[in-house]
């Protein structure tokens, strides 16, 4: 595809139009965009205190800054846009034997939680699920001429088997996820690349990255047809499409880089798909591949991907993200991170856990204020328009995907 970059600044923000590429700004000063004013500040203060014009910087101890991917870096969650676009466009790696093993692995056989019933109320297991996903795929992966048939992608999504399959599979993302946690479900989600290789989860990643900018920010229900409900009986299942590179975050970094900065980026999401969204020049985040710490899986001989993770790495989420951190930067660098990004639970550990941090900075999507991220999210309302505030909270508007002038947020749909 040939693409053609048309950047409009429009009301303080820059704005996509014509492909899927942007870039970032021109300035080695933090451009205003959407930015609350005073958090603008603050990293601007930071940048000019330790960046390559202070009066202590030593170009062989760089400072670096550590951020998270999905909801951060940009508006929703690749991965799980990647995996939309696997199950709309069919576009799996995996035999029928190999998806049962990986839809399967892990999961424990009891009821999932109360909120994942059927639509009659039922509740529902992973053996009654994966039996279901499993026997659509089967006649998927026979019919489909992108799999193991014949037919044009156009003629099968005519079969109830098709809805019948994306809608359980999605659903089972959330069930797993809602019921065992995210140790459980964050690496499972991973297993759905198994068969592909790196160059083959890259290109359904730009794919994606085009179809969700061609997308509205709004909400998506998949129901499975009644013609075909199996053994777990009908479900349906709704998330948010319609994913945003932030322009903010993209200045941010390029802005740091000029100054001095080291760019790290630790998600919980897989491998090959965030280096191909960070480090891709045509998405103007552009991070180095090595820079990138996120979910690895074990390879093949063949470099296939195997439902399987990489052996003595650890789950790039909660305490996971601070382990890795330590093992690939600390170790190097010799000290933390002076700077930290993230929006949810699955941050805390990392924004908290490094004495070298000088702030952390919250995208704001209402968590708990029971949970730390929650707490941090209350210290740095208190701390707003302080000297030296620790948190930094950034407002954003989920239901247009853009952040706000000021702390607060509007939550998705106006739930």
């Amino acid at each position: 595809m040939k693409h053609i970059s048309i950047i409009i600044l429009v009301a303080g923000i820059w704005s996509l139009a014509g492909s899927c590429r942007q870039r970032s700004g021109t300035s080695a000063e933090l451009m205003p965009l959407n930015w609350d004013v005073f958090n603008r500040e603050q990293l601007e203060l930071l940048i000019n205190e330790v960046g390559k014009n202070s009066a202590g910087f030593d170009a062989s101890k760089p400072p670096y800054i550590v951020v998270d991917w999905d909801n951060t870096s940009i508006f929703l969650d690749i991965e799980e846009a990647v995996i939309i676009e696997m199950m709309q466009k069919l576009v799996f790696g995996a035999t029928p034997e190999l998806l049962d093993y990986a839809i399967r692995k892990d999961v424990p056989t009891s009821d999932f939680a109360p909120e994942f019933n059927n639509l009659n109320g039922e509740a529902v297991n992973i053996e009654a699920v994966a039996t279901d996903i499993i026997a659509s795929y089967r006649w998927l992966y026979a019919n489909y001429s992108g799999l193991g048939g014949d037919k044009p992608l156009d003629v099968v999504m005519q079969s109830p088997h098709y809805m019948a399959f994306a809608s359980k599979l999605r659903y089972l993302y959330d069930a797993i996820d809602g019921t065992f946690g995210h140790d459980i479900s964050y690496p499972w989600v991973t297993y759905l690349f198994a068969g592909m290789n790196e160059q083959e989860v890259r290109a359904l990643t730009r794919a994606t990255i085009c179809s969700q900018l061609a997308m509205p920010v709004g909400q998506v229900t998949w129901t499975t047809p009644e013609l075909l409900q199996g053994e777990a009986g009908a479900v349906s299942v709704t998330w948010k499409s319609g994913l945003r590179f932030v322009p903010e975050m993209q200045n941010l970094y390029w802005t740091m880089a000029q100054n001095g900065f080291d760019i790290h980026v630790c998600s919980a999401s897989f491998i090959d798909v965030v280096r191909e969204i960070a480090s891709n020049p045509d998405y103007g985040y552009n991070i180095p591949e090595e820079n990138i710490i996120a979910m690895e899986l074990e390879r093949d001989g063949n470099h296939r991907i195997l439902p399987v993770f990489r052996e003595g790495y650890d789950q790039t989420q909660e305490e996971g993200k601070t382990k890795a951190i330590k093992r690939f930067l600390v170790s190097t660098y010799g000290y933390g991170p002076v700077f930290v990004a993230g929006d949810s639970e699955g941050d805390q550990n990392m924004m908290q856990d490094f004495s070298d941090t000088r702030i952390s900075l919250i995208i704001n999507r209402m968590r708990s204020p029971e949970s730390d991220i929650g707490r941090f999210s209350a210290q740095a309302t208190n701390e707003y328009g302080s000297d030296t505030p620790r948190y930094l909270l950034q407002g954003r508007d989920d239901n247009i995907g853009l952040f706000r002038r000021s702390p607060q947020s509007i939550k998705f749909g106006g739930n």
